[in-house]
C-alpha cells in the first residue's frame, strides 16, 4: 500500500511505501472514509513520543491536467484514440504556508491550544504534554512537527489536530496535504486531506481519544471557512479567542 498519501495522490513513479521523513516505511496505515480509525498506542505500553507530521506540496498545472484527463477520458473513453492537443500555461501555482496545530482537552478539564499564532508552542515535560516544532524542509514537501509525550497519555482527555492557513489565500484544493501520525513504535498513520472546497481556511484533520486503555485516532477531514474559533465551534471546546501572530522565527 502507497503512503503519503498514494504518493502524492498517484503523481509518483512507484506505488510503494514512502516514510514522510525519508527511507522506505515498513509500515504504513491510510485513514479513510470507509476505515476511519487507527490505534496509536498498545494497551499497557502507552510510553515514548507521538510524532505528527504536516507535509504538503503544491499542485502543478500538470496535476491538474492529469486529474481532468482522467475525468474526460471516464466521459468520453473514445477521445483515447485522438492525439493531444498542445496547451500552455501561463500562470503557475502559488506557494501557501500551511499551519499545523491541536487543541486540547486534559482530563483535569484544562482546556488549551498548541500553534505557532501567539507563541503558543506548548511544553513536553509539562501540561499540556504538547510542544509543536518549528517549520521542517524535506524534499518538495514541507510542514511542521508536533510531539506528544505519551508517557502522559492517561493526561489526555481529547485532542484535536487540525491545519490551517494563517496568512495568503485559501487554497487546499491547490495542494496536496497530509497529515502524518508516527507511532512510539514507529508505524505511520496518514491522513489525507481530500476533497478541499476552494475557500477553505482551515481542517480539522484527526482527533485523538482515550478508548480501551489506547489512545485511538480518528480521521475528521472537516473543513471551515474561518480560523480555530470555527474548529472551537464544530467540537464545542468552548474557549474564547482573539487575534494572534506568528512570531518570528530565528
Amino acid at each position: 500500500m502507497a503512503s503519503l498519501w498514494s504518493y502524492w495522490r498517484g503523481g509518483g513513479i512507484a506505488r510503494q511505501k514512502f516514510d514522510t521523513v525519508g527511507g522506505m516505511s515498513s509500515y504504513a496505515v491510510e485513514l479513510t472514509k470507509r476505515s476511519p480509525t487507527a490505534p496509536l498506542t498498545s494497551q499497557g505500553a502507552e510510553t515514548g513520543t507521538l510524532r505528527v507530521d504536516l507535509s504538503w506540496r503544491m499542485r502543478t498545472n500538470m496535476d491538474f491536467d492529469r486529474a481532468h484527463g482522467r475525468a474526460r477520458f471516464l466521459r468520453h473513453p473514445l477521445e483515447i484514440f485522438k492525439p493531444a492537443e498542445i496547451q500552455g500555461h501561463s500562470q503557475g501555482v502559488a506557494s501557501i504556508d500551511f499551519d499545523l496545530a491541536c487543541l486540547y482537552e486534559l482530563t483535569d478539564g484544562s482546556k488549551g491550544v498548541v500553534q505557532s499564532l501567539g507563541g503558543l508552542q506548548g511544553d513536553f515535560s509539562a501540561p499540556p504534554y504538547l510542544k509543536l516544532s518549528g517549520d521542517d524542509r524535506f524534499g518538495t514537501a514541507s510542514g511542521e512537527t508536533l510531539y506528544l509525550n505519551l508517557d502522559y497519555a492517561e493526561e489526555f482527555k481529547r485532542l484535536l489536530v487540525f491545519v490551517y492557513i494563517y496568512d495568503g489565500v485559501p487554497a487546499f484544493d491547490r495542494a496536496d496535504v497530509v497529515v502524518t501520525l508516527v507511532t512510539a513504535d514507529g508505524r505511520n498513520v496518514e491522513i489525507g486531506l481530500t476533497d478541499p472546497p476552494p475557500q477553505a481556511r482551515a481542517c480539522a484533520v484527526a482527533l485523538i481519544e482515550p478508548h480501551k486503555g489506547q489512545l485511538i485516532a480518528r480521521r475528521e477531514v472537516k473543513y471551515v471557512y474561518g480560523f480555530q474559533s470555527e474548529i472551537d465551534r464544530l467540537y464545542g471546546w468552548g474557549m474564547s479567542w482573539g487575534r494572534g501572530a506568528k512570531q518570528t522565527r530565528a
